[in-house]
């Protein structure tokens, strides 16, 4: 993981989705232990008071979860929810601007499955 520190995107936002990321790729599994928010921050040079506070992000999303004298896990079902959450931000954020820009240059919704099935055709040659 890198820190863009001149990112807009907060560090602590940086690191929950760095952690979303992993567990997508299935680099760190469900019920997997995390590393601690001191040796996350120690890793990545950054506070770690920052590190706590993205680890407390996915806490409150049911992602993480914390085994008193133990650590901070992995939740089961985390995998899902980080899928879900992505899926209505591609929604909400990709796909309303598309259809919007569409709409300005008088591209139907025909147009546009055509192009994706073209597109789609491109990729798998």
């Amino acid at each position: 993981m890198e820190i863009d520190e001149s990112s807009l995107t907060p560090i602590f936002m940086q690191v929950a989705g760095w952690l979303e990321e992993e567990i997508l790729k299935d680099h760190i599994m469900e019920e997997e232990q995390v590393p601690s928010t001191n040796q996350f921050a120690a890793m990545y040079k950054i506070n770690p008071a920052t590190a706590r506070k993205g680890f407390a992000l996915l806490t409150d999303e049911g992602i993480l979860y914390k085994k008193r004298g133990i650590g901070m896990f992995v939740a089961s079902g985390a995998k899902e929810k980080i899928k879900k959450k992505a899926k209505e931000r591609f929604i909400n954020e990709s796909l309303v601007s598309l259809l919007e820009e569409a709409g300005k240059l008088n591209i139907t919704k025909q147009d546009l499955i055509e192009m994706i099935n073209q597109l789609g055709e491109n990729s798998e040659e």
